[in-house]
């Protein structure tokens, strides 16, 4: 009797026990939904982190750099100047209508040409203006001048014979050396010579291009071109003669024959 009394007593306990869990359920469910929500990675939280980085970036770069938030570098999109020239278009002119953005005329911007591309260096007047150290570049395509440095004879984008300023002078003929080579030996080293001063100068124009290219300052804006879209060509087509000081600057055999042999006498020893 007391056993189904006590039976009695315990079973309204249970009922509110399981009563109690079934309630609670739907909480057990929205924590552990809330778990699973935040051990995952959303893509505003992606958002968030690259922005941090970006912004730590920035103002990194200002306490370094003391004036950019873009640690030196200035894309052309964030130069007003440039982004309007672009939207323009390229601009093309014969060498006559190059000339006259010699810096002469304020209403006009200063051009100079490299390989026939044209670049704006207005922002550097007091260079390329009137009365300026480079001003002889000013209006016109002067490549050559850049790989010689003859500023009064080679101001012209003729590149007709200037391989020859890196080929050596033939002054050591009587050596032994010499001597002991073949015609034919001398024939294939003065091939391999020539294709080698080509190398030199595309390296040289090259090199002159990314100058303007990745300057800060300067900008692309078009092309040298000719009345009837052809070949520009100067001196007639005929090969140019070296300046005096490109022919002063030439390597002689001889030097380059002792070099070689101080080289062979250093790995010797």
């Amino acid at each position: 009797m007391t056993d189904l009394r006590q039976r009695a007593k315990n079973r309204p306990l249970a009922e509110a026990g399981i009563d109690r869990q079934e309630s609670s359920e739907p909480l057990r469910k929205q924590i552990r939904a809330y778990d699973e929500e935040s051990n995952t990675i959303s893509v505003l939280d992606i958002f968030r982190f690259l922005c941090l980085i970006l912004i730590a970036s920035l103002g990194l770069s200002y306490f370094l750099t003391g004036d950019s938030i873009t640690w030196g570098f200035k894309p052309w999109f964030t130069r007003w100047s440039v982004l309007v020239r672009r939207l323009r278009g390229p601009v093309l002119l014969t060498p006559s209508e190059l000339s006259l953005y010699n810096g002469t005329s304020p209403d006009l911007p200063i051009y100079i040409s490299v390989n026939h591309t044209i670049y704006d260096v207005s922002a550097s007047p007091h260079l390329y203006g009137p009365g300026g150290g480079y001003s002889f570049f000013a209006g016109r395509d002067a490549t050559r001048a850049f790989i010689t440095g003859c500023f009064q004879d080679d101001l012209t984008s003729d590149l007709s014979g200037v391989e020859e300023m890196f080929i050596p002078i033939e002054d050591d003929d009587e050596s032994e050396a010499e001597q002991g080579m073949t015609r034919a030996e001398k024939k294939m080293r003065r091939e391999r010579e020539m294709r080698e001063a080509k190398s030199m100068v595309e390296k040289q124009v090259k090199h002159w291009v990314q100058f303007y290219e990745k300057s800060h300052k300067y900008f692309s804006v078009g092309r040298v071109v000719t009345e009837d879209g052809g070949k520009i060509e100067e001196n007639g087509g005929k090969k140019r003669e070296l300046c005096d000081e490109a022919k002063k600057g030439r390597p002689k055999r001889s030097n380059l024959r002792e070099e070689k042999e101080k080289k062979a006498k250093k790995k010797a020893n």
